[in-house]
């Protein structure tokens, strides 16, 4: 741990806490101070100037980035009769009803993210204790709970994330992956904020973008300076 803690203090030199980078700058910087031997995730989170205790103000969603994830995600889809067969041809890595409900409940995760048809979800709430927690339930919101599994599998294999205002007002979603070519990440970042500025809550009063930064898995956060991003 104590060689992790030096190449941390390292990266962390390479950062200046007091300033909030241009995007591409801040993004390029987040790749440089990646000093993990494996292909490090990086990470945006905003805060924002909402109060997520009241109704009104909560913000959840979805959006597909021009240049996924880098991450291949293992879809479970809940469907009976014609939808199987459908969810099948459109790639879902597992497909079923009961047998999948009773397997989860034994322990079973071996998938990232499950699509229901909205018939199935009367079965699939009982498993409300067990998925919610790991936010894994899915959520017409989110675009999970859809008699039309194509374009949700489909979705979601073209690099589809979700975002949800936590009880601090923060959101974090993955970007991309460090061997992403700078302008990709920068581009897949856009579309995030993006969209969180399409969703800012009516109600939500004051500064709304509060502090932005990206991170790589391990590596420091480096601030992002909003109005560059606006500016593109």
């Amino acid at each position: 741990m104590a060689k992790k803690g030096k190449k941390y203090l390292e990266a962390v030199k390479l950062v200046d806490r007091t300033k909030a980078y241009p995007i591409v700058e801040a993004i390029e910087l987040a790749k440089k101070t990646n000093f993990v031997k494996f292909d490090a995730t990086l990470e945006a989170a905003f805060r924002l100037g909402v109060d997520p205790k009241k109704a009104d103000q909560q913000i959840r969603g979805a959006v597909v980035l021009p240049n996924g994830t880098g991450k291949t995600q293992r879809v479970l889809v809940f469907a009976k009769g014609e939808k199987v067969k459908e969810a099948e041809a459109a790639g879902a890595d597992y497909v079923g009803d009961s047998e999948y409900i009773n397997k989860i409940q034994q322990g079973w995760f071996e998938f990232d993210v499950i699509v229901a048809t909205p018939d199935m979800m009367g079965e699939v709430g009982k498993l409300g204790r067990v998925l919610g927690p790991k936010g894994l339930m899915p959520n017409p919101k989110t675009g999970t709970v859809t008699f039309d599994v194509t374009k949700a599998i489909n979705e979601i294999k073209a690099g589809k994330v979700e975002y949800r205002v936590d009880k601090a007002g923060n959101i974090h979603v993955p970007i991309g992956k460090t061997s992403f070519e700078t302008e990709k990440l920068v581009e897949n970042f856009t579309t995030v904020f993006d969209i969180l500025v399409k969703v800012k809550p009516a109600a939500a009063k004051g500064t709304y973008m509060k502090n932005v930064t990206v991170t790589s898995t391990m590596g420091p956060g480096v601030k992002v300076d909003a109005s560059s991003v606006t500016a593109r």
